[in-house]
Parts: structure tokens; C-alpha cells; sequence
């Protein structure tokens, strides 16, 4: 039986998230996790140029093209992320017509060139459709931040004193430890207090898994 496409609607939030054919690790390392957040920063914007093209240009060529692009409307708009050897999460708001999809298509596409040239490989690289959730209240977003940002926690990839300096996830941003342009950390800090109420909630791993219902199909891949 088909899979339902997602139904995306402007100044929603969703909780998207998508994986490896064959569960491939195709983020197994820092260089291309580094170029995966320049992808997702480059193509959150709608573009005249591939990331490829942009990246080839001189400075100044490269900084008022950079520059322009930031006074169009961007497709979306990013509250968290996390990036796992075999699949990533974004939890994120569409904020023009077709914003999430646009967003994700350039996203992915350009990743998959990149990574099929670096590694000498052909075929598709993720599964045909994401797929995702909406976030309707901030009870679950709360939730699904943490989820996202436990991510390689809970994958046992790290240990959660990590997590804080973990550069496949945006909690060191939400803990003023990294700054990343394309996240906006504010939304979640207005509904908890203080980053310091933030950290303490993500880190209750006993809380989260008794809560865990609340967010079931949110999470499952």
C-alpha cells in the first residue's frame, strides 16, 4: 500500500526526517557533516546557483551573491537538527508554498552528487519520500526537540556529557556553545525559560522515556 503524502502547510512545524538507501553511513564523518549543514544553510533559500557553482566563485562575488540570496523569503525556517550515520532529523517551520519540499529536494540532491562523486557511486542515495510529522502544540515540540537532540545519545553514538559539544546536533547552539546562522533556537527558549531549564529538561533521561508515548509517532523511522 502507497505511502500518504504529507499534507505541508505554511507557518506550520513539522518534524521531518529521512534515511539511507540500505541504510548506507553516508554522515559517518566530520567533513561531511560539516557539508551537510552548509547545504542545509545554502538551500534553506530558494537558488539561482548550485551549491557547487556558489562555492567556486571569488570572495567578493561570493559575498554579494550571499548577500542577495538573504533578502529573498526562505522556504523554512530551522529549529533543531540532528545527523546520525544513516539518517538525519529536522524540526523545522514551512514558510512559502512548497517550502519543506523545495527545501528538501535541493537538500538532498546536492548532498547525493557530492557523495557519489566523493566515493565513486551511483543510484540513489536516500529513500524516495521523507517523511514527517506536524508539531501542533508547544507540549510536543518541546518533546521532539529533545528527542532530536538525544538522537546520538539514544543511538549510543556518544555518552550524554557529549552532547553539549556534539556538532550532529543543534543542542550546543541551544547551550550558547556554537552559533549557526540557520538555527533559531528562540522559540524553544521562550516556551522553557532559560537554557538552563532547557538543558535540565533534556537531560531527565528518566522523564523522557516515561513520557516516550507522548511523542511515539513523532519518532518512528
Amino acid at each position: 500500500m502507497p505511502k500518504r503524502r504529507i499534507i505541508l502547510a505554511n507557518n506550520e512545524i513539522y518534524h521531518i526526517y529521512n534515511k539511507s538507501v540500505a541504510n548506507e553511513e553516508i554522515f559517518g564523518n566530520k567533513r561531511n557533516i560539516n557539508f551537510t549543514l552548509k547545504l542545509i544553510n545554502y538551500y534553506r533559500y530558494p537558488q539561482k546557483l548550485r551549491f557547487s557553482k556558489f562555492k567556486i566563485l571569488g570572495s567578493d562575488a561570493r559575498k554579494t551573491y550571499w548577500e542577495g540570496v538573504l533578502t529573498k523569503n526562505p522556504f523554512v525556517e530551522i529549529f533543531a537538527y540532528s545527523i546520525l550515520p544513516n539518517h538525519y532529523h529536522l524540526l523545522l517551520k514551512q514558510l512559502s508554498d512548497n517550502g519543506i519540499r523545495k527545501f528538501i529536494a535541493n537538500f538532498q540532491n546536492s548532498f547525493a552528487k557530492y557523495f557519489n562523486i566523493k566515493y565513486d557511486r551511483r543510484g540513489s542515495l536516500f529513500l524516495n519520500a521523507f517523511r514527517g510529522k506536524r508539531v501542533d502544540n508547544d507540549n510536543i515540540l518541546l518533546h521532539v526537540s529533545r528527542y532530536i537532540h538525544l538522537n546520538p545519545v539514544t543511538s549510543y553514538l556518544i555518552n550524554l556529557h557529549e552532547l553539549e559539544n556534539e556538532a550532529t546536533t543543534s543542542f550546543p547552539i541551544y547551550m550558547g556553545k556554537k552559533y549557526l546562522e540557520f538555527v533559531n533556537p528562540e522559540l524553544i527558549w521562550g516556551i522553557m525559560g532559560s537554557k538552563e531549564k532547557y538543558k535540565k529538561f533534556v537531560f531527565d533521561q528518566e522523564d523522557y522515556q516515561k513520557r516516550l508515548s507522548i511523542i511515539k509517532s513523532f519518532i518512528q523511522r
